[in-house]
């Protein structure tokens, strides 16, 4: 019960190509690991140890990604497991734990590589489980990659969306009421005596306000001014709530001295005409607000939906003519409520920028890594620079950034699949090889980087289709 049995190897392939001898060997050299269900053998993150072989039990094999672990699958008996951190050396990349009661036995990692060294059929079956292993997580993180990725951009867009949409919900709840206020008073104004000619001088003075208003006429820095001068004036002629007038008035560029001469014959009137032009001015110059703040709303609403179209390159073929600009520009929309928080942007573009033949959207990819990396390298503050060449037969994009820097004793790994330097759950080490893979296999473009605290610039360079 204690000692590892030959018979017990022998149910596994790779150990089927060794020797007798060999097989004793290992035998009496494997450690005995007894698991109860629901512990855990190894953590993600941890130091890897040597070759696990599941005699007896069921493991459960999970990644934490998002705040949540996430299962990948599972080993059960007969089973080997720990090769590829024997031969790579890395961190445990998953956590493994005990589904049941569970029998293993470890193989130390300098005996399990003499195996492999050893015999080369040996080594050839367990290469053929590594690769099957690395694609298999390998394609289960990329997706979790582009779920990420996509919750991030889905956030930012409904962080965008959220103020335009809720200033045209607001404008389309207050119209109503103003519109039918204000067909009361052209109802009771309409049934007075009134001359055409000074009739003709309000609706001057309201459309004089109207285009203020939907051409932004009146200088915001002056619009306090205006109040406090208009709300005097109302005050002085006897307005109740003399402030909610102040505001519109303000708004649609209304000077006293027009209201001087519209209110000149009213100013004794002991009836609602008294101020009643007054608040009919004021109303609908504020109705014509709430179109011009629900109409701002909706084409930013209508800017963002774009964007991502944009972006995403819907309604498109697979490989098309790409706006570089465009594509960064779209990229940038999308990330605009981190941007706000702290970085400025500065963009150098080259006004002759030609189009390159590309996947659009896997290009845009490219672009969402390393603007969301310049991001995090300058903890949400600093500045981001990028620049576009055209330079022979390729476009060349700089994006720089003026954060912390990659240290340089990592510069070499950054491309290397399931290297991150983020803590467990937080990265998967799938974003700079995925970028190089899209601008490299796909477009057979280059990437390139330089790096030291203050600057880093990664440079992307894209052939011209020929």
């Amino acid at each position: 019960m204690g000692k590892l049995c030959v018979e017990d190897l022998m149910r596994l392939e790779p150990f089927q190509q060794l020797p007798q001898s060999r097989l004793e060997w290992v035998c009496e050299r494997a450690q005995i690991v007894t698991l109860p269900a629901g512990a855990v053998l190894v953590h993600e993150g941890d130091r890897h140890r040597g070759l696990f072989v599941l005699v007896n039990g069921q493991l459960v094999i999970t990644r934490h990604s998002e705040g949540v672990d996430i299962p990948l699958g599972r080993h059960e008996a007969p089973a080997y497991f720990g090769e590829v951190q024997v031969l790579t050396d890395d961190l445990v990349p998953v956590t493994t734990r005990a589904l049941t009661d569970c029998r293993l036995y470890e193989v130390e990692g300098d005996d399990f590589l003499v195996l492999l060294h050893e015999c080369r059929e040996f080594e050839r079956i367990v290469f053929r489980m590594v690769e099957r292993r690395l694609r298999g997580l390998e394609s289960f993180i990329r997706g979790r990659e582009k779920m990420a990725a996509l919750g991030t951009l889905a956030a930012g867009l409904a962080h965008e969306l959220n103020n335009p949409a809720a200033a045209l919900v607001r404008a389309l709840r207050e119209m109503p009421d103003a519109i039918l206020e204000l067909q009361r008073m052209n109802l009771v104004y309409g049934q007075r005596q009134v001359e055409p000619e000074h009739t003709q001088k309000w609706l001057q003075a309201r459309d004089a306000g109207h285009d203020a208003i939907l051409n932004d006429q009146v200088d915001p820095l002056t619009l306090s001014d205006r109040e406090d001068v208009l709300l005097a004036w109302l005050e002085d002629y006897g307005v109740t709530q003399a402030w909610k007038l102040a505001e519109p008035l303000a708004a649609g560029g209304i000077e006293t001295k027009t209201l001087d001469q519209l209110m000149q014959r009213w100013r004794d009137d002991p009836t609602e005409l008294r101020e009643m032009g007054l608040h009919w001015l004021a109303l609908s110059l504020e109705v014509m607000s709430m179109i011009k703040h629900g109409l701002r709303g909706a084409e930013r609403i209508s800017e963002l939906v774009q964007a991502m179209k944009s972006y995403s390159y819907l309604d498109q073929g697979i490989q098309q003519e790409v706006d570089v600009h465009q594509g960064l520009e779209d990229t940038l929309r999308l990330f605009a409520h981190k941007l706000k928080q702290g970085v400025q942007v500065q963009r150098h573009y080259d006004p002759q920028l030609p189009k390159v033949l590309a996947y659009g959207s896997e290009l845009n990819q490219v672009w969402t890594s390393l603007i969301d990396n310049a991001i995090d390298g300058m903890r949400g503050q600093g500045v981001l620079d990028i620049t576009t060449h055209h330079k022979g037969r390729s476009v060349r994009v700089d994006i720089v950034d003026s954060g912390e820097g990659i240290p340089a004793d990592i510069q070499s790994r950054i491309f290397e699949p399931f290297f991150t330097t983020k803590p467990v759950g937080q990265g998967s080490g799938l974003g700079l090889e995925t970028v190089r893979r899209i601008v490299e296999n796909r477009h057979q473009g280059t990437i390139l980087f330089d790096s030291k605290p203050g600057r880093t610039c990664f440079t992307i360079c894209l052939p011209l289709a020929q």
